[in-house]
């Protein structure tokens, strides 16, 4: 049987023809992997999870290009993404561990951390520098646009969404709707 006829059988379900496609490329997979990886334990887990991926997008595969092609596709996206992943919670390790010393900063010279220095140290820098300069130290959306060389319309919208999540964090907005259902 040939690889197309595989595939077509692999597309209605057969297990079997599913075992002999992934015989035929999981050592091509693999390799490729460890290349990337540099890792032979992560160069399996991403074969296996390529695999898995596989059985359920096998539907997907239009034949234009090769199936190892299509497999390398699947299996370069996961590691990806999982690499993507991973630098999203380094940053957001660090992030937390830097807020950490600067609270633990200002209390230990006697200065007050507040719920807005908290709100604000959850925000992206994108977002928190804008709001900082509009709503601290008063400049205007132009001037921000300028110190960050970005269109004073993009400084606005990002103080707003930046108001709008410190608002969310410190929950203002169902205080003044309490406020307003006690009067």
């Amino acid at each position: 049987m040939d690889e197309n006829e595989l595939i077509s059988f692999a597309k209605k379900g057969d297990h079997r023809a599913f075992a002999i496609l992934f015989r035929e490329h999981y050592p091509l997979l693999v390799k490729y992997l460890m290349k990337i990886t540099m890792n032979p334990d992560l160069a399996e887990e991403f074969a296996q999870g390529t695999m898995a991926k596989c059985v359920e997008k096998i539907h997907l595969f239009n034949g234009k290009s090769k199936f190892s092609s299509w497999l390398i596709s699947i299996a370069t996206n996961l590691y990806i993404d999982q690499h993507r992943k991973k630098k999203r919670e380094r940053e957001w390790n660090e992030g937390e561990s830097a807020t950490r010393k600067l609270q633990w900063y200002m209390e230990s010279r006697n200065e007050e951390w507040t719920d807005a220095l908290a709100a604000l140290a959850k925000l992206t820098e994108e977002m928190r520098i804008p709001l900082i300069l509009k709503h601290y130290y008063g400049y205007s959306y132009d001037e921000i646009g300028e110190i960050l060389n970005i269109a004073s319309g993009t400084a606005k919208s990002r103080v707003h969404h930046g108001l709008l999540a410190v608002r969310k964090e410190l929950k203002l907005d169902d205080r003044s709707k309490q406020d307003l259902a006690k009067r």
